[in-house]
């Protein structure tokens, strides 16, 4: 396993070495396999699923964020596509 999928809810995983695009990677234990379309570096994310903009982005089975624009599986979630809702005390 490549990745790892904190909670059933989560739309995104999170790699546990640094993988490059096209690679398929597993992502929890139910043989799930993605095939990411972009470098996805160590400890950063990338998404299980569809996600839209304005949509929720969950890791920890929480919502971690929204997204900032479209999100295809496979590609890379971090704060190019990812606008952070926690603690922010500027909305």
């Amino acid at each position: 396993m490549r990745a790892i999928v904190m909670k059933p809810a989560d739309n995104v995983a999170t790699v546990v070495e640094a993988v490059e695009a096209g690679d398929s990677v597993a992502a929890g234990g139910d043989g799930i396999a993605i095939r990411v379309v972009e470098k996805i570096p160590f400890g950063h994310k990338f998404a299980l699923r569809a996600i839209a903009k304005g949509q929720p982005v969950v890791k920890y089975g929480e919502t971690i964020g929204l997204a900032t624009r479209d999100i295809l599986p496979g590609q890379h979630v971090h704060v190019h596509n990812l606008e952070s809702c926690r603690g922010r005390g500027d909305k």
